[in-house]
């Protein structure tokens, strides 16, 4: 049962004296816990749901809920970036949870980009001014007022001199339609779903209304299968028409571009193949004969031995972490010196890595196939990362923009159905604004973006909105609006068309607030 219901269950529970004398306590605990995890806007969950499904806001959350319940004061709390997962409504809920335990004498630090969050902090610390190695420095610091009147990039967006406009005009879909018919996993209650495609979509609504259901459960796998031939688990549907109209489904999230130090920005988009040739045609290395794979640092030949490629030693450490130490025969550069000897323009293949995306786009602009694929992670929003940086020291947000710069150095057909799932958690206002410049983009060349959102700024420029509700769990799990922001905006019973129209006719100066 979902927890509202078990809630009203026990409050009407009615005992006999003697039985409620000895379960009273136990009743009045069950009571105050399940309050809390409504108070965090986590109603839509069973009690029986297995911890591993969870998101990590819905993870953090739950913890939230326990320390309210513990009652415990002078206790500092570090949160980061609970609000990932909540629609507009719930936020509010989670707000108050977090003023409750700031009022019981303790200190809470919380990591954050919403807006609603800043604004109603007591104090916020802004870092900048960029972001990798532009960035490490206290840039403003003060009441959210001091911010928004303040120079800083967080404070241009908060009192609106910067700011996401809405289109003035939006695409509409020429016909073409893909439409899903009696889509019942989980608590779909046998919907019927119409996509317009070559459109900028939004599936929105409250959390736990099935908007993962509908897109994760049942459209991707749905597509994936008949139009890759997998045999994904996809949730039962009556009908898909439409199917003609696309050729392939790509999914772009935040998990890791790959799970071990080797993989980096340059091997996941392909950069680094084509200067591992470059540097192989050069005179010195045909000279000594090498090829491409003299200059990669997987296999044996060019690299450092000693550390395999890796420019790091591992130290076992007994009882406590491993400790990971530069290799001392190499100093780091992963190569042995002999391939370090082979120098483009004075860099060594080493030297090449260390360069940030931007260094990189001066420094090999005479060489037109490896600007396009460089010019891709800097339309992202990239410049800053560097080319050999290692894959699991990039953030979720960064891996899917690395994703994206793929995507984008590909050759478009016209015909792809991208779907991300939540894509700007853990985004800044401004990168948000760079992400949706990207996926206006791949829109233009005829394909279709479809994403779950509860951002309002990503959503007030979406072509279409699916709007799910009208509210989590059983009671979730029908189409509750669907049509333009401003279509969405006008529906009383929709949750993101009342928040929404609150923010869809400001322009200007007024921005985002």
């Amino acid at each position: 049962l979902p927890l509202p219901r078990i809630l009203s269950f026990i409050r009407e529970l009615e005992l006999p004296p003697g039985r409620q004398a000895i379960a009273g306590r136990v009743l009045q605990e069950i009571v105050q816990r399940l309050s809390f995890l409504l108070d965090v806007g986590l109603d839509y969950l069973t009690l029986a749901r297995e911890s591993g499904t969870l998101s990590g806001g819905e993870s953090q959350r739950i913890r939230l809920a326990t320390q309210i319940g513990s009652g415990l004061t002078g206790v500092l709390y570090v949160l980061d970036e609970p609000s990932i997962g909540l629609h507009q409504r719930d936020n509010e809920k989670l707000l108050a949870s977090l003023f409750r335990l700031r009022d019981l004498q303790n200190t809470l630090i919380v990591v954050e980009h919403d807006q609603d969050t800043i604004m109603r902090a007591d104090h916020v610390i802004d870092m900048g001014p960029g972001a990798g190695r532009l960035g490490g420095q206290v840039v403003a610091q003060g009441s959210p007022a001091e911010i928004a009147a303040g120079d800083s990039l967080t404070g241009q967006y908060l009192s609106g001199r910067q700011f996401i406009e809405v289109p003035k005009n939006r695409r509409t879909s020429r016909g073409r339609v893909l439409s899903l018919r009696g889509a019942a996993i989980h608590n779909l209650k046998s919907i019927d779903v119409d996509f317009p495609l070559g459109l900028f979509i939004c599936v929105t609504g409250v959390s736990g209304s099935g908007k993962s259901s509908l897109v994760n459960d049942t459209l991707y796998p749905v597509l994936h299968n008949h139009l890759h031939g997998s045999h994904k688990v996809a949730g039962p549907v009556e009908a898909v028409n439409g199917l003609h109209y696309l050729d392939k489904v790509i999914s772009i999230d935040q998990s890791p571009i790959g799970r071990t130090p080797r993989s980096n920005p340059a091997t996941y988009t392909g950069v680094f193949t084509l200067i591992r040739e470059l540097f192989a045609a050069l005179p010195e290395a045909r000279v000594r004969g090498y090829r491409p794979g003299r200059f990669s640092f997987n296999v044996k030949g060019g690299r450092c031995e000693a550390c395999r490629g890796e420019g790091m030693m591992r130290v076992e450490m007994h009882f406590l972490p491993d400790v990971f130490v530069t290799c001392d025969t190499c100093g780091g550069s992963r190569f042995n010196r002999d391939t370090l000897e082979v120098r483009y323009k004075g860099k060594n293949i080493a030297e090449v890595l260390s360069m940030t995306v931007n260094q990189a786009v001066e420094f090999f602009a005479a060489i037109p196939r490896l600007i396009t694929r460089l010019q891709t992670l800097q339309d992202v929003g990239l410049g800053y990362i560097t080319l050999g940086q290692a894959a699991v020291t990039l953030s979720g947000g960064e891996a899917q923009r690395v994703k994206l710069s793929r995507e984008l150095g590909k050759k478009a057909t016209g015909r792809t159905f991208y779907i991300l799932d939540e894509p700007t958690t853990g985004l800044h206002f401004h990168d948000v604004r760079q992400l949706l410049q990207v996926l206006q983009r791949l829109v233009d060349e005829g394909n279709t973006v479809l994403v779950v959102e509860h951002n309002l700024e990503v959503i007030k420029v979406a072509d279409y909105i699916i709007d799910l509700g009208p509210e989590g769990g059983d009671r979730g799990g029908e189409v509750i609006a669907a049509g333009t922001p401003e279509e969405i905006a006008g529906v009383k019973a929709s949750a993101t068309g009342f928040y929404l129209g609150k923010i869809i006719g400001k322009k200007g100066k007024e921005g985002i607030i």
